[in-house]
């Protein structure tokens, strides 16, 4: 039987600045929200991945979550240290304990965590699901997150996971 499991990554209050902005973000933390709901009504868990490194220094008011996110004390947590939300953390064995085979990922920045843990997450051969535009990043030097998004999107499109 498969089990799903929804993947919130990396919304956390210092993933931005006021000079770099997330993208997009109030409409992704409202769509992220809907998805925890559905979760919840479903009884299927929620995990919530946080980056902890020298600029999200670990319990700092960077760190945290962003307020308006839907996370209740059940929800399950996860802390890494990598782009890859599976490297040198337990989320595997959580995932493994629980007997979760398909995951829906969501959450930041694109390029790096998200795009980082759909490629992990596939290689270990989770089935793997996201709902369009539930992903934000910042501009950089090169290309507008909303370009970087719609890359990433393309790029995972049947290739890593079905879009919902």
């Amino acid at each position: 039987m498969e089990k799903t499991a929804l993947i919130v990554i990396d919304l956390q209050i210092g993933v931005q600045s006021e000079t770099a902005p997330l993208y997009n973000l109030a409409n992704v933390i409202d769509g992220v929200n809907q998805r925890i709901r559905l979760f919840r009504e479903e009884n299927k868990p929620v995990i919530f991945v946080q980056h902890n490194d020298s600029d999200l220094i670990l319990n700092s008011p960077e760190w945290q979550l962003f307020p308006k996110l839907d996370c209740k004390d059940t929800d399950i947590y996860v802390n890494k240290t990598h782009a890859n939300s599976f490297y040198k953390t337990n989320l595997n064995d959580i995932l493994t304990k629980l007997n979760i085979n398909k995951l829906e990922i969501c959450g930041a920045q694109t390029e790096y965590c998200i795009d980082t843990t759909i490629r992990m997450a596939h290689g270990l051969g989770y089935h793997l699901f996201m709902k369009k535009g539930l992903t934000t990043t910042v501009n950089n030097d090169l290309l507008g997150a909303k370009t970087i998004i719609a890359h990433h999107e393309n790029i995972w499109n049947n290739r890593f996971l079905t879009f919902l």
